[in-house]
């Protein structure tokens, strides 16, 4: 029987969650015969490959592995679409774990929203194990919430999307000279100008933030942000202005955020939010300006 949907997870170094990963995934409860697993493993250096193959022989479902030396994340998603049978793909990434319907309502979506391209599945709330974590949370269910607002929605990602195969075959794939962040944002600028129209769905999940990190990995996580986007930013001029990426306008967007996040949620935690975005934004800011004069 023909899949109907493949479960795309690409990962390099993630032996501390893969576990989690891999097991929300086998929990599934839409039908194991009409899935199937393509793991890429992108270099790991860690025991992350020797975990999935564990795993795969206790796996119910069709489930493919490869494993390259490091390639880069435009490549690894590649592979995924070149060797995927489904329908649909869903990217789930290393360190997410997905609630038990989150396959079935995201097929279940697409099969009835045949003009959308691409799907967005719902972050699920919880305080992080530390006020770095929690702010960060707060920050990305926010984000969430707008970019799927207005006619035009903007950057969703690709973990916890569902991607139609037809719609990202018809953009042309991945950049493969895209190594690490940013790979997601191009597709779907091709996938929007091909036509498709970009959704949500109400199939739960949480990542990495869930397990607590320290504003040291932030710095650095948003300084690989700034210097990858700036490839993607010249290959797609007019992406972003500049002046907004600065520190000032993300304390500006932090404070109105944290007003918006109050008047929901009545904590005043969130009111960190503007101070958050501003640390955040410096990081970006250093890593494009790396990027752009090859420093």
């Amino acid at each position: 029987m023909k899949p109907k949907v493949t479960i795309g997870v690409c990962v390099r170094n993630c032996s501390n969650t893969i576990k989690q990963t891999i097991e929300s995934i086998i929990q599934q409860n839409f039908p194991h015969e009409l899935m199937e697993i393509i793991f890429v493993d992108d270099g790991s250096d860690d025991d992350t490959l020797k975990i999935i193959k564990e795993y795969a022989s206790k796996i119910d479902i069709t489930t493919k592995i490869f494993h390259d030396d490091w390639m880069g994340i435009g490549h690894a998603r590649n592979k995924v679409i070149k060797n995927a049978n489904g329908d649909y793909i869903i990217w789930v990434d290393g360190d997410m774990v997905i609630s038990k319907d989150f396959v079935k309502k995201q097929v279940y979506f697409m099969e009835h929203n045949l003009n959308v391209g691409i799907a967005k599945g719902q972050y699920q709330f919880s305080c992080g194990s530390n006020l770095v974590s929690t702010l960060e949370i707060y920050s990305r269910i926010i984000g969430y919430a707008k970019s799927l607002n207005g006619n035009k929605p903007r950057h969703l990602g690709t973990g916890a999307c569902i991607y139609r195969l037809k719609a990202i075959a018809q953009a042309g794939g991945f950049d493969d000279n895209i190594k690490g962040y940013g790979e997601d944002w191009d597709a779907e600028l091709r996938v929007r100008a091909a036509g498709w129209s970009f959704g949500k769905t109400t199939a739960q999940w949480r990542d990495y933030e869930r397990l607590g990190t320290t504003y040291n990995r932030l710095w650095q996580r948003y300084v690989k942000r700034g210097f990858d986007v700036y490839y993607v930013c010249q290959k797609n001029k007019g992406l972003i202005k500049f002046h907004r990426m600065l520190p000032p306008a993300a304390f500006l967007a932090g404070l109105l955020d944290a007003i918006s996040a109050y008047k929901c949620v009545r904590k005043k935690v969130v009111f960190l939010l503007p101070f958050h975005y501003a640390f955040r934004a410096a990081a970006w800011c250093l890593g494009f300006i790396k990027a752009k004069y090859n420093i």
